[in-house]
């Protein structure tokens, strides 16, 4: 085994700190990599204030993870020293299920994904994440970053990137559709960016019109405030396909109400309280109220090389680790464009 440096949370209230955690020797599948970026997802927030339950502390967040490879194993066919990889919410699944066999393997029924943190491994060690210098996965469960994208930027694709993609491939976003994203935060500026490379007219609902430039820089077609009541009777039935990427609890009925026949609302973001679903405006044109849960590793991969090749990269402010704590409350008062990349260098050591 090796030491590394590491940034953990002891408790729900005290602050991260630097320490030490311990990374497997490598295997003969297992790829060795030293994360050079990690980004910080509001679930990292999430878990370690114990927000969907306690976690198994201390906790080591970070899913967003992307370096460069150290050390492969003796039967690693996939990558060598010196490739940069990534790694996304999951290090592992039972890789026996339909799900697993079809490239699934976020939506596991034998057991569960195994989370890059908060987890347990198949040996029964705890599973740490990104906020680290280095880490040890399976090469079935490692990402090929293509060159041309930053491994600063690269990073969030790992989990904003793909949360985004997969729905809007799912759901057919291309041209000819119209795509409304709620929320133009970490999640939702990605999401703006995807749908406009994949071709489809794309409208950003947002409390107000505080971003607006941000989102047409970004290549919203449209940009309305929520805030304004006005703006549900102008695009009501217009939208083929909405993601709300908002955690806040939201009037579904008033949303509903934006899509078109046989529309589709897609919820990513994970609300705290449970949300009133009224029938009627489900009902009355065909619409279905749908969710999605990041991608597996093929749609991932897939994912990142769609980004290489039509240069999509999230908006990113890179921070030291020790700075972890105030991005976390920066996160919460929304004082982020666009989200928060760690530069691990100093955990490396």
């Amino acid at each position: 085994m090796s030491t590394v440096y590491a940034y953990a949370a002891n408790s729900a209230t005290e602050p991260l700190a630097k320490t030490t955690i311990t990374r497997r020797e490598v295997g003969p599948h297992d790829v060795a990599f030293d994360i050079h970026f990690a980004g910080i997802c509001h679930s990292d927030i999430h878990t370690v204030r114990a927000e969907w339950g306690t976690p198994n502390y201390p906790v080591v967040a970070g899913h967003e993870i992307a370096g460069v490879v150290t050390e492969v194993g003796s039967e690693v066919t996939k990558y060598k020293v010196g490739d940069h990889v990534g790694v996304g919410c999951f290090v592992d699944s039972c890789r026996e299920c339909d799900n697993c066999k079809a490239g699934l393997q976020q939506y596991c029924t034998g057991g569960g994904m195994i989370a890059t943190y908060n987890s347990t491994e198949r040996d029964g060690t705890p599973t740490y994440g990104g906020y680290s210098g280095a880490i040890v996965a399976d090469e079935n469960y490692v990402l090929r970053i293509p060159d041309s994208i930053p491994l600063d930027k690269a990073a969030p694709l790992l989990c904003a990137g793909i949360t985004t993609y997969s729905p809007l491939r799912h759901w057919n976003a291309g041209p000819g559709k119209k795509v409304a994203v709620i929320g133009l935060g970490g999640l939702g500026h990605v999401g703006v960016k995807l749908a406009k490379a994949m071709g489809a007219h794309v409208t950003v609902l947002s409390q107000s019109l505080k971003k607006m430039e941000d989102g047409l820089r970004l290549g919203a077609d449209e940009y309305y405030a929520t805030g304004d009541p006005d703006t549900f009777r102008k695009l009501r039935g217009r939208f083929d396909l909405i993601l709300n990427t908002v955690s806040a609890n939201l009037d579904l009925g008033a949303y509903l109400g934006l899509l078109a026949v046989d529309g589709t609302l897609v919820e990513l973001g994970m609300p705290e309280h449970a949300m009133e679903v009224p029938p009627f405006p489900l009902a009355g044109m065909r619409r279905s109220l749908s969710g999605s849960m990041i991608g597996g590793i093929p749609e991932t991969q897939e994912m990142l090389d769609f980004c290489a090749e039509h240069d999509v990269t999230p908006e990113i402010e890179v921070i030291q680790p020790d700075y972890i704590n105030e991005a976390y409350e920066r996160v919460l008062a929304s004082d982020v464009r666009y989200r928060f990349v760690i530069d691990t260098a100093s955990l490396r050591g």
